[in-house]
């Protein structure tokens, strides 16, 4: 075996065991607040010396971040896969599959919308990475292409700011369900592209039902 090999494994090993300590993160953090863990808590449930924690994520503040981000990944790829679908089928199913993330990740959600950790710069940079991606999904959808003039922008930027309050009180609560919400969320998106063509008529409306 050549030393270039060695290295090659060496790296897919060291990318499957931080993959592993993500995914044992994940569920330890799903039921338990980032506070009520200690470094040795979740060395013990992983089964892992805590220094080989500290190796891969430098800090319990690190790994809790890196486990943010996949599941950050998890949500847009939920809310992207969309397929082949018409604009209309295509923003159902957006809306949809972001409802279905949070239903069944909502410790995770609940971290990638408020931070869980504080509110500092590497956090508001994580959620406004899966607001910019959930924007351009949604712009796709609607228009067939991503990219948008500022104001447009700006108005479903607010929309999305009001699906993450919605959101987060309706897996709080649980009194409604997913299919009245994601009706509810589609038709004020319905509002907000009619606001958005009056202002910038290049963007008209699709016909959404």
């Amino acid at each position: 075996m050549n030393i270039s090999h060695q290295r090659t494994r060496g790296t897919a090993r060291s990318a499957a065991r931080r993959a592993e300590l993500i995914s044992i993160g994940r569920k330890l953090f799903a039921d338990t607040s980032y506070d009520a863990l200690s470094m040795d808590d979740i060395a013990r449930h992983a089964g892992v010396a805590k220094g080989l924690i500290y190796y891969y994520f430098t800090s319990k503040r690190g790994y809790y971040l890196a486990i943010i981000e996949d599941s950050v990944g998890d949500l847009v790829d939920r809310a992207n896969s969309t397929g082949g679908l018409a604009p209309v089928d295509r923003v159902h199913r957006t809306v949809d599959g972001y409802l279905r993330y949070a239903e069944h990740h909502q410790a995770a959600y609940r971290a990638i919308v408020t931070g869980g950790v504080g509110f500092d710069t590497e956090v508001q940079a994580i959620r406004d990475g899966v607001r910019e991606e959930m924007i351009a999904t949604i712009a796709q959808g609607a228009y067939g292409r991503p990219e948008l003039p500022e104001l447009a922008r700006t108005a479903l930027l607010g929309w999305l700011c009001s699906v993450e309050g919605v959101t987060l009180d309706w897996i709080g609560r649980h009194g409604l369900e997913r299919d009245t919400v994601r009706a509810l969320l589609v038709r004020m998106l319905v509002e907000t592209l009619r606001v958005i063509e009056e202002f910038e008529p290049a963007y008209p409306a699709p016909a959404l039902p």
